[in-house]
């Protein structure tokens, strides 16, 4: 039986719950997914700015974490925590293993995912009606292909300690390890679409403990202490079958409830959800409760693997700028929507280009909180504005007239705050996997 468990589910997750499965898990491998779309596109556009980043910011506060007690137990790490800049973030980790006295432990760098090189202006984006990269009219950050488990089988089966990736597809970060333990061929497409419907489910962390099932209100999706939600936990059988639990002691919960939400998370086609290393098939799937926090899923199958890979295409999306003023009593949101009148007619004066500028009336109920006054006798609402724009001045000047309206009116606007923040854009397209060469480089401390 193999022990996988998810240490995050996206880059800004929790520390705490993956220090837990470290120490106590007792796991095979641990399992940080921490790269998506916008994290991959700002993560090149760190690089540009300082060469030596480009990896995930967290990642030397959780090897700081889990490197200990990891390898005390036996765990082998397995991340995609090198985001757009994989040779930088291994070194991290060996710089981190020095620091704590872990002689000799090594880092394997997967790498050959970026495929900027191949990027021209004529390649179609399929999610922006196949118009190719030039329409999109921004500067090109980077482009990264989708890698899966052949990339990584080899840097596991070099006995790494921890194996660092850039863009692989999620599954795949569990699906690798679960391959390497027990043997499976890569053309096994039934055995890769049960060990891609744990991958799957394991991905998001707390997503399939409670965390984003929590809904309260009337009984039927209550989550016990979830501020101490624990991370889940995949005990895998030589067949692929396999149990989703959590640590014991761990808030929150796994049931089939929370297992089917995740299941159908960000799957299209449940017959044919694709990834690089098969098209699984998660129509079938069978579940069932085999105790408290115990959920044992299988049933999924495969066919083979699509001969392409997506690829996110990331852009430079210039500056974001984000104002907001309040209105709340008597009138609030009268006033709010005169408001958001006058800054439509006065910013659109600029012939901004569509798509580009958002008003939103956001009801808060939070200005009389302190107060201690009754939420549901008073109107609360904010003016938001959001501006797109390649130059930062013409962000400046938007947080300007939204400033201006404390005094140019309506009445009783309070609450102003303004910022200005880089931003990106992301697409996708698909090339042949022929064109990728992932390779590996190891790394001693």
């Amino acid at each position: 039986m193999l022990r996988i468990g998810c240490g995050a589910g996206f880059s800004s997750d929790r520390l705490e719950p993956a220090v837990d499965l470290a120490e106590r898990g007792r796991l095979d491998f641990l399992v940080f997914e921490c790269v998506g779309e916008r994290t991959l596109a700002f993560g090149h556009r760190d690089r540009k700015l300082d060469p030596s980043k480009g990896y995930n910011p967290q990642l030397a506060a959780r090897m700081r974490a889990v490197l200990g007690p990891a390898r005390a137990n036996g765990t082998r790490i397995v991340t995609n925590m090198g985001v757009a800049n994989v040779p930088a973030a291994g070194e991290v980790v060996i710089a981190v293993a020095r620091e704590l006295g872990l002689e000799g432990l090594k880092v394997a760098c997967v790498e050959g995912d970026e495929v900027t090189h191949l990027m021209t202006p004529a390649t179609p984006l399929f999610d922006n009606h196949d118009r190719p990269i030039a329409a999109v009219g921004r500067p090109l950050a980077g482009a990264n292909a989708y890698l899966g488990v052949d990339a990584i089988l080899p840097a596991l089966a070099s006995g790494a300690d921890v194996v660092i990736t850039g863009r692989v597809a999620d599954p795949s970060l569990f699906l690798a390890p679960i391959v390497h333990r027990f043997g499976w061929h890569q053309d096994d497409w039934a055995r890769l679409g049960q060990g891609t419907l744990v991958g799957h489910l394991m991905e998001c962390g707390m997503q399939i403990t409670g965390g984003y099932f929590a809904d309260p209100g009337d009984g039927r999706k209550d989550v016990p202490c979830l501020a101490d939600c624990g991370f889940p936990i995949a005990e895998v059988a030589g067949d692929g079958t396999a149990t989703i639990t959590k640590l014991a002691e761990a808030g929150g919960c796994v049931t089939s409830r929370t297992v089917k939400e995740q299941l159908l998370y960000e799957v299209h086609d449940p017959a044919a959800y694709l990834t690089p290393d098969v098209t699984a098939d998660f129509s079938a799937v069978r579940m069932a409760e085999t105790g408290r926090d115990r959920v044992r899923v299988e049933g999924a199958g495969g066919r083979p693997r699509p001969e392409q890979l997506k690829v996110t295409v990331g852009f430079d999306g210039g500056f974001l700028g984000e104002a907001g003023i309040s209105y709340a009593g008597p009138g609030a949101a009268g006033r709010a929507r005169l408001a958001a009148e006058i800054l439509a007619e006065r910013l659109t004066r600029k012939h901004l280009p569509a798509n580009t500028l958002r008003i939103d009336l956001i009801g808060l109920n939070s200005l009389y909180q302190t107060a201690g006054l009754n939420a549901e006798l008073s109107e609360d609402v904010r003016v938001r504005v959001a501006l797109r724009s390649m130059q930062r001045d013409v962000c400046e000047w938007m947080l300007w007239e939204v400033e201006s309206l404390l005094c140019c009116g309506p009445a009783g606007g309070g609450g102003y705050r303004g910022q200005i923040t880089p931003s990106v854009v992301t697409h996708s397209t698909l090339i042949d996997r022929a064109a990728v060469t992932p390779s590996v480089r190891l790394l001693v401390a």
